[in-house]
Parts: structure tokens; C-alpha cells; sequence
């Protein structure tokens, strides 16, 4: 598997690194008979310097994704302030319940939505911010105890509540596959996730239901995001292949 050099002494490195990635996302879903511009690239810049963000954002990377609150909204700012005005932000990871005011920003996607008491304290605050909050339900399609989400039975059950916040649009589902050595074997899990999306345009249809949209699947990470995309992924969250290893 491709491993970048490290990215932080030589900025070719990091453009080859997403180059090579990309290449990766296009030949996946070629083999699947998919086109490839279906598929956005987020790259995850947790614990990554805004040095190298601008770095990937002049190679041509536009969206990023984080996993805390408080990091997110910082290198909003050092965006801001370098004149990175292009980049999308997601946020990528688990929501605390006294942080969901946080949300409410400049974001492109929430990603984590991972049970009925965050969607409705996030419903709360963008109602009173006269916002529209698109977001992702986070499903534990694995049924791992150490995975956050709903799971696909428990987000049936609560999709006529979810219905009820009509600040909320539903954009999509995502989930977090297992760690494994093979990407083969995680494969039923990307693909339980979108048979449950497909069962959700279904009963929910977008052209009766005007909260949901059913578009993204945001699943696929560094280690498994090809075969989440011969599976259906819209969305790949990949950090160490563009970065490296975290230290």
C-alpha cells in the first residue's frame, strides 16, 4: 500500500501523496462502473498544521475533515486568516451533547450524528440560527461496542422523530468499518450501509420528505476506502495516505 514520505519536510510529497490517492479513487470506482468525480476526497487534518493544509490546499485538495470541535474552529480561523477561502471543512467526529452549538458554522457536512439526543439539540441550534444543518446519520452497521451510531434497526425506529427537526437535512449516511488487516472483510459492512441507504430512499423519498436528501455515503478510510467505493462511497475520509502516520 502507498505510504507517503514524510510530507512535512517537502512539499512535492504531499501533491504526489494526494495524487496518488486520487488515482486510487478513480481506478476503484472504474472497476465498479462508477464515475469517478461521484467521489469527494476528505482529507483528515486532525493534529496536521495549518502549514500543511495550505500545502494540500494548493495541490488542489479542497475538503477537510476533523474530528474535534475545538481544532476545527481554530484552523477555520488560520484558514481564514491566510486567505484559504476555498476550503471545505466537515466535521468528522463524535459530537458531545454540551458542544452541539459548535456545529453551527461555516461547515460544509456534519459526518457524525450518531444518535436521536444530538440530532435534537443540533435541530435546537440551527432553528436558532435560522439555519439549515445538513448532516449524516452515523450508523453501526459492525455492531462493535466501541463504535458510536445508530444502529440500522434503532435508525428505523427513529426515522419519524428525525423527521419531526425540520432544521436538520439529511444529506446521507456514514459509518466507521472494523480495523482490519483485510479490506475484503469489511466489504458486508459497506455494503449494509447503502442496502440501508437504498431502503431509505425507498420509504423516505426525497421527493416526499423535503428534510431528506439520501445523496452520500461517507465510509472508507486509508486502509478499506477502495473497496467502500466498489461498495458506493460518495464520501472517503483518508488522512494517513496523504499525511502519514500521526505521530
Amino acid at each position: 500500500m502507498h505510504q507517503p514520505t514524510d510530507p512535512n519536510t517537502n512539499t512535492e510529497t504531499l501533491s504526489d501523496a494526494l495524487q496518488s490517492v486520487r488515482a486510487r479513487i478513480d481506478a476503484a470506482a472504474t472497476r465498479a462502473g462508477r464515475d469517478p468525480a461521484e467521489i469527494t476526497l476528505v482529507a483528515v487534518s486532525k493534529t496536521k498544521s495549518i502549514d500543511l493544509i495550505a500545502e494540500a490546499a494548493t495541490a488542489g485538495q479542497v475538503d477537510f475533515g476533523e474530528n474535534r470541535l475545538e481544532e476545527l474552529w481554530e484552523k477555520v480561523e488560520l484558514a481564514r486568516q491566510r486567505g484559504l477561502d476555498g476550503i471545505r471543512w466537515h466535521m468528522i467526529g463524535t459530537i458531545q451533547s454540551r458542544k452541539t452549538a459548535d456545529c453551527i458554522g461555516p461547515f460544509t457536512l456534519i459526518h457524525s450524528v450518531d444518535r436521536l439526543k444530538i440530532a435534537q439539540r443540533l435541530n435546537r441550534e440551527a432553528n436558532a440560527a435560522a439555519q439549515i444543518l445538513p448532516i449524516l446519520l452515523e450508523i453501526n452497521v459492525s455492531g462493535e461496542e466501541s463504535k458510536h451510531g445508530f444502529t440500522p434497526v434503532q435508525l428505523l425506529a427513529a426515522m419519524p422523530q428525525l423527521l419531526t427537526f425540520t432544521s436538520l437535512r439529511y444529506e446521507g449516511l456514514m459509518t466507521m468499518a472494523p480495523l482490519v488487516d483485510d479490506p475484503e472483510t469489511v466489504r458486508p459492512v459497506f455494503r449494509n450501509l447503502r442496502q440501508l441507504l437504498e431502503q431509505l430512499r425507498s420509504d423516505y423519498p426525497p421527493a416526499q420528505y423535503e428534510q431528506v436528501r439520501w445523496r452520500h455515503l461517507s465510509m472508507g478510510m486509508t486502509s478499506d476506502f477502495e473497496v467502500a467505493i466498489e461498495e458506493g462511497a460518495t464520501l472517503v475520509r483518508i488522512g494517513t495516505a496523504i499525511f502519514g502516520k500521526r505521530e
